[in-house]
C-alpha cells in the first residue's frame, strides 16, 4: 500500500500503481520538463535521440503535454507525469506561475499523474498554491494525482527545517505525492512528517558516485523514488545510469554496487 492512499478512489490508485512499483511501492521518474522554462537544455536538444530509447528504464516520464505529442511514441508503455504549471521563463520571477494545462487535456493524453510547481516562501507563494490546489480539485474530478514540485528559490535554503514546512503545506492541502530535494541532515525528518510519498528530486549534474550515493540515502531515509533528470540524461552512459539508480530504488542496492554495476555496463 502507497502511503496516505487509502482513501483514494479506485482510478486514483490505480493511475499512482502506474507511477510507483506495486512490488516496492517506489519509482525512478525520468524528469525532462526542463525545457518548460529554460528552452533546449543539455542533452533535452534532441529528445527523441537522448531520451526514447531510456524511456524502458523508468517507471515514469515527467514531461510537457508538447513533448508528449511531437515526440513520445504513442506505442510507448511508460506512464507519464505531465507538467501542469508554467508561464515566467527563467529571464522572469520563476514563483509567478499559473497553471499551464487542463485536466482534461491530461485525461485526453492518458496521463498518470499531473505535476504543479508550488513556490512556498517565494514572492508569489499564494498564486502557486492556489494552482496546486485548483488543480487538486480538478485532479478529483478526473481520477488523476497530483504531484507537487516544492521549488527551492535562490533566497531559500534547502534545509530539512523548510522543506518539512514546504512538503507539509502541500500535503495538508491536497497533493497526492510531493517531489523535494534532499538534504544531508534530517531528511528522515521530512519524509516522516509528511503524509504521503516523497519523491527525491535529482537537482544539477553531479557526478555518478555523488548522485548514487544522495539516492541511496534519500531512499535510505524514506523517499519513494527519485526524479531524476540532468543526473541520468547528462551522464556519458544514461542508460546504463538510470539502471543503477533503480538499482538503488527498486533492489536496495549500495552505492558502491550500483556504480559497479554502471562501471561494468558502461565498459567497451
Amino acid at each position: 500500500m502507497l502511503k496516505g492512499t487509502a482513501a483514494l478512489d479506485w482510478g486514483m490508485q490505480n493511475r499512482l500503481a502506474q507511477v510507483f512499483r506495486p512490488a516496492t511501492s517506489r519509482t525512478v521518474m525520468l524528469a525532462i520538463d526542463h525545457g518548460y522554462f529554460q528552452g533546449p537544455t543539455t542533452g533535452l536538444e534532441r529528445v527523441e535521440e537522448s531520451i526514447v530509447p531510456l524511456l524502458p528504464y523508468a517507471d515514469a516520464l515527467m514531461t510537457t503535454r508538447g513533448m508528449v505529442r511531437s515526440t513520445i511514441p504513442p506505442a510507448s508503455r511508460t506512464p507519464i507525469v505531465l507538467r501542469a504549471s508554467g508561464g515566467p521563463s527563467i529571464l522572469k520571477e520563476l514563483s509567478d506561475e499559473r497553471l499551464a494545462l487542463s485536466v482534461e487535456d491530461a485525461a485526453r493524453l492518458n496521463a498518470a499523474a499531473v505535476a504543479v510547481q508550488v513556490f512556498i516562501g517565494g514572492e508569489h507563494e499564494t498564486q502557486s498554491v492556489r494552482n496546486m490546489t485548483r488543480l487538486v480539485d480538478e485532479g478529483q474530478r478526473y481520477g488523476i494525482p497530483v504531484l507537487a514540485v516544492t521549488a527551492v528559490g535562490r533566497d531559500l535554503t534547502r534545509d530539512a527545517r523548510y522543506l518539512r514546512l514546504a512538503t507539509r503545506i502541500c500535503a495538508e492541502l491536497g497533493a497526492h505525492v510531493v517531489k523535494t530535494y534532499y538534504c544531508a541532515e534530517d531528511f528522515d525528518t521530512v519524509t516522516a512528517a509528511c503524509p504521503v510519498p516523497v519523491v527525491m528530486a535529482g537537482g544539477k549534474k553531479l557526478p555518478e558516485m555523488e548522485a548514487l550515493t544522495m539516492a541511496y540515502r534519500a531512499v535510505e531515509a524514506g523517499a519513494a523514488g527519485v526524479d531524476m533528470g540532468r543526473n541520468i540524461f547528462q551522464s556519458d552512459h544514461p542508460a546504463e545510469m538510470i539502471r543503477a539508480v533503480a538499482g538503488i530504488v527498486h533492489e536496495s542496492m549500495k552505492p558502491e554496487e550500483a556504480y559497479d554495476l554502471l562501471s561494468r555496463s558502461a565498459a567497451p
